[in-house]
């Protein structure tokens, strides 16, 4: 399955295994990624919602599709 995203003017598509149950939360919740976030976790999130015994990272497309960027320059 694939999820279609725009970046900077560019479409991509995202490949993910499946898709979970659908979240609309507020801004106000969101936090900052946690001090023990895996560090290559931390480099592509944008903070953490703390759902019931859970925690919600929530990935920043524009820092995954950046980090292809870097690579593919290297």
């Amino acid at each position: 399955m694939a999820i279609e995203v725009e970046c900077k003017g560019e479409f991509y598509g995202l490949l993910i295994d499946a898709i979970g149950e659908v979240l609309k939360l507020p801004a106000t919740s969101r936090e900052d990624n946690p001090v023990n976030l895996d560090v290559r976790l931390a480099r592509v999130a944008a903070g953490v919602h703390r759902l019931e015994g859970q925690l919600m990272v929530v990935l920043d497309v524009d820092s995954v599709l950046d980090i292809g960027a870097h690579v593919e320059a290297a």
